[in-house]
């Protein structure tokens, strides 16, 4: 009967641990190949997610609300946005996939035949961890807001021009769901437009206004932005009817956008430094949620090092359906309790409360599976007598 490998929970003290160096060996050995397969986890990750919400934007930029020159910049915004909130993921799934190879290859033997426990397994992942968990930390309360306040910039601002974007020289162009349709003849190098056509349906009434100018040129004035003919005719009526208003003159201005309105106020995109402040209630729940992206890669990556070890047989992915199956309740779990604190269905300590504490509950089983359920009850005993 083949006995299975096990590390053991009172790894050597002494003379091993005191010339110990501070990064040694098998910490930097351990820490490349999570670096190299975090990084290609989360690459895939990525491109997934960003795929699929960028779809949506090519969808606004088709109906012309989106510039092609804003696309790039939204592109490498979104991909800012969920690197950051893939980080737990990609490390849980490096973890795991790592430490998975080391026991199908026999390595973890060989470690623990050197005099390394699991204390050196732990210290060696969070050598890698620990580090990237500060730097999840401050992507998530800096760097993904301001992606998300930036985007949000572009897609109002590209919102706003989209009614004038695209007039070109010798071609017919509607806006504002057909109540503006230009023709320019021709465009000077001075953007002036020159033998200019406006037909303008009236929102309220349905009266028809047919303008025909010599020139025309943009202008941004108080209220919005204005097309500004000059040198015109102007015939405005109600088709079938012979009632018409026949007016010349000099200048005319037709608004063909508001005042610039204000990007949409999302918790996504508010600083971190204001939700601290705030006591509305998605405002917590939005600071909650940056919060659990580091707490997150730390709790997830200290359930993977003894869920690696349960199934060495199982190859290199022999645990990453468990790990998928946790990871999934996990998300869920976060997202729900988020939105419970935000419809105040929950007080909001009870959220975070309940999400962290099942990974430590979790945490607990697996270290229980993977020592013993003896050694858990006698480090518990130690931790309460101290």
């Amino acid at each position: 009967m083949i006995e299975e490998t096990r590390l053991e929970a009172n790894w050597p003290q002494g003379s091993y641990s005191a010339r110990r160096p501070l990064f040694g060996v098998l910490d930097r050995m351990i820490a490349a190949d999570l670096l190299k397969t975090m990084l290609s986890v989360w690459s895939v990750i990525v491109v997934i997610i960003v795929s699929r919400k960028f779809i949506k934007v090519l969808d606004q930029a088709i109906d012309g609300q989106i510039s092609n020159d804003a696309l790039l910049k939204i592109l490498g915004l979104k991909t800012i946005v969920a690197g950051v909130a893939f980080l737990p993921a990609a490390t849980f799934m490096a973890v795991l996939m790592v430490l998975g190879r080391m026991y199908r290859d026999q390595e973890m033997s060989a470690i623990q035949s050197a005099g390394a426990g699991a204390g050196a397994i732990y210290r060696s992942v969070f050598q890698f961890v620990l580090p990237l968990s500060l730097i999840a930390a401050g992507l998530s309360f800096y760097a993904a807001p301001w992606a998300e306040a930036t985007t949000e910039q572009l897609v109002s601002k590209d919102k706003q021009s989209a009614d004038i974007r695209g007039i070109a020289p010798g071609k017919f162009s509607e806006y504002s769901g057909g109540d503006l349709v230009f023709y320019v003849e021709d465009i000077g190098k001075d953007k002036k437009m020159h033998k200019v056509f406006v037909q303008h349906r009236q929102k309220h009434g349905g009266a028809l206004a047919i303008v025909n100018a010599e020139s025309g040129r943009l202008e941004d004035l108080p209220d919005g932005r204005y097309m500004i003919l000059e040198q015109g005719e102007r015939i405005q009526g109600q088709p079938g009817d012979l009632n018409y208003v026949i007016e010349e003159f000099a200048e005319y201005a037709v608004r063909i956008e508001g005042k610039e309105a204000l990007a949409r106020e999302v918790p996504e995109a508010a600083s971190s430094s204001l939700l601290w402040l705030s006591d509305k209630l998605p405002d917590i729940a939005e600071l909650q949620r940056r919060l659990g992206i580091p707490l997150g890669a730390l709790l997830l990556s200290f359930i993977a090092v003894p869920l690696a070890q349960l199934s060495p047989r199982g190859g290199v992915y022999g645990n990453i359906l468990t790990g998928f199956l946790i990871f999934f309740i996990y998300g869920n779990l976060e997202r729900v309790s988020q939105g419970w604190v935000t419809k105040a269905v929950i007080p909001p300590w009870l959220g975070p409360t309940s999400v962290y504490g099942l990974l430590v509950l979790i945490s607990l089983v697996y270290l229980a599976r993977y020592f013993g359920w003896k050694w858990l009850r006698l480090k518990l005993k130690e931790a309460t007598s101290q």
